[in-house]
C-alpha cells in the first residue's frame, strides 16, 4: 500500500483558526483567485473571438479569381506592337526639357519603331497648374502631332488616371520618371516603363526592346 501524500490545506487551516477565535464565517464566501489566463476574463474572450475569426477566414474557399488580360502570355504582352502608344507623364516632360531632348525622335531612337506620344487631359491640366516654370513642357505637350486622350472623370490625380488606363487597357507604354508611379506600374504585369536617364530614353520590361 502506497504512502498517502500530505498536502497543506491553507484555506482550511485559516478558516479553523478564525472559528477558534470566535468569528462566524460562511465558507461559501471564500473566493478562489482567477488566473490571468482564465477564459472567463473579458480580455481573453476578445482574443478568442479574434483567433476564431482568423481561422474562419483561412478556411474560406476562393470562389472568384481576378481575370487576367487575354493579351498576356506569362509576362509577355502580345498587344504591344509598333506603332507604340506612349502615355506621357508630367515628370517625363520636365526631364525631357532639362536634358534638351526631342520627344518623338528620342522615343524612336529608343524603340527603333514608330511611336505615338499620348497626352491625357489630366497631364495637361497638371502642367497648366504648375505655372511659368513648366511653360516649355506645356508648349511641347500642346504640339498638334501628339494624340490627346480625353478624361471623363473629374478631380483625379494624373498618376491615378494613368494607372487606371493601363490596368484596363494593356496597350500602352508609360513614360515617367516619378518613383511612386514607377512602383505602381511595376505591379501591373505586361506594362513597360520608359524614363529619362543618362541623357537619353531607356525602356524596361519590354522583351523586344533593343539592348543598349
Amino acid at each position: 500500500m502506497g504512502v498517502q501524500k500530505k498536502t497543506r490545506k491553507f484555506a482550511q487551516v485559516g478558516i479553523l483558526a478564525l472559528i477558534d477565535s470566535g468569528l462566524r464565517i460562511n465558507i461559501d464566501q471564500v473566493k478562489r483567485v482567477i488566473g490571468q489566463g482564465d477564459a472567463r476574463l473579458k480580455k481573453n474572450q476578445a482574443k478568442g473571438e479574434i483567433e476564431s475569426k482568423r481561422k474562419a477566414k483561412g478556411d474560406e474557399v476562393v470562389r472568384e479569381i481576378p481575370q487576367v488580360s487575354s493579351s498576356l502570355f506569362f509576362q509577355y504582352n502580345t498587344a504591344l506592337v509598333p506603332p507604340y502608344s506612349v502615355l506621357v507623364d508630367t515628370n517625363f516632360l520636365s526631364h525631357t526639357v532639362q536634358h534638351k531632348l526631342e520627344l518623338l525622335e528620342t522615343m524612336m531612337d529608343c524603340l527603333y519603331a514608330k511611336c505615338i506620344p499620348i497626352i491625357t487631359d489630366c497631364v495637361m491640366a497638371e502642367l497648366e497648374k504648375l505655372g511659368q516654370k513648366y511653360r516649355i513642357a506645356l508648349r511641347i505637350a500642346r504640339d498638334e502631332r501628339w494624340e490627346r486622350l480625353r478624361c471623363d472623370h473629374k478631380g483625379v490625380y494624373a498618376d491615378d488616371c494613368l494607372v487606371d488606363r493601363v490596368m484596363k487597357h494593356k496597350v500602352y507604354i508609360v513614360a515617367t520618371n516619378d518613383r511612386d508611379l514607377k512602383r505602381r506600374v511595376r505591379k501591373i504585369p505586361g506594362v513597360p516603363i520608359m524614363s529619362v536617364a543618362r541623357g537619353k530614353y531607356v525602356i524596361e520590361r519590354l522583351p523586344d526592346a533593343p539592348e543598349k
